[in-house]
């Protein structure tokens, strides 16, 4: 068994904020938002999802006013040197999540294909954070375990290519969920989050089965998900976890 011994080997990093602008945010109020990755201390490999905020052009710097923390500061605030990192997981593309991509040159970035292909194009990204010297993709199509228990789950939506982590430790299941709910999904207001928005679609998924009927709408993706059965569930933009069972809130 190489797997991870515990859900808590799993370290959330923080790696930031932006301020989403009131226009965006459907309150009438700028919404300040997390950015976090997460290293995954696995026996067989080291991985970091989703490396922070990249460097981005002088109107969306004024327009989502980043505040940037650095990948080997996060790491060694867990007591992980980046040095040690073996394999990088993105979420999805976007200027947020692979902001640290190129300090982790020659390492494996695993990537749906659908996603690099996305990011490749015009208006998506910026290119310097995708095609960099160094840059190892790792393209994949679909589901893929990549160690023992860890599972990459195409989750998209937010972004065509968008994909999942699966940890899956002796003592339950977490999944890395980055952006596969969005704070535009969920409820406005300070209260809503990605993780209101994936509670929202477990119950929507739950009641339906329980009532034989279609009540509300969940992402497709989800059913493969639940096939985990996670204990808990953590995301990019949220601090916020979910977790179904209070018992498996630790």
């Amino acid at each position: 068994m190489t797997r991870l011994a515990r859900i808590d080997d799993v370290h959330r990093l923080d790696l930031g904020f932006f301020v989403r602008p009131a226009a965006e945010t459907g309150t009438g109020q700028p919404r300040v938002e997390a950015v976090y990755g997460y290293l995954v201390n696995h026996p067989e490999l080291t991985v970091v999802f989703d490396t922070g905020i990249g460097a981005a052009d002088p109107e969306t710097e004024a327009h989502y006013q980043p505040h940037r923390r650095p990948l080997d500061l996060a790491c060694g605030e867990a007591g992980c040197s980046v040095d040690a990192i073996d394999v990088v997981i993105n979420s999805h593309l976007h200027f947020d999540h692979c902001g640290a991509n190129a300090t982790l040159a020659g390492r494996r970035i695993i990537v749906q294909s659908t996603e690099l292909e996305a990011a490749r194009a015009e208006n998506y990204t910026f290119p310097e954070l995708i095609d960099f010297d160094g840059a190892t993709y790792d393209r994949i199509d679909g589901e893929a375990e990549i160690a023992d228990g860890l599972v990459v789950l195409p989750t998209p939506g937010h972004s065509p290519g968008h994909q999942s982590l699966v940890v899956r430790a002796q003592d339950g299941t977490l999944l890395v969920a980055g952006q596969a709910m969005d704070f535009s999904t969920a409820t406005p207001g300070p209260v809503g989050g990605c993780a209101s928005a994936y509670a929202s679609a477990h119950l929507a998924r739950r009641a339906t089965h329980d009532v034989g009927r279609l009540l509300a709408p969940w992402p497709d993706w989800l059913d493969r998900v639940e096939q985990f059965d996670p204990a808990r569930v953590v995301f990019a933009h949220d601090g916020a976890t979910f977790a179904p069972d209070i018992a498996s809130d630790r």
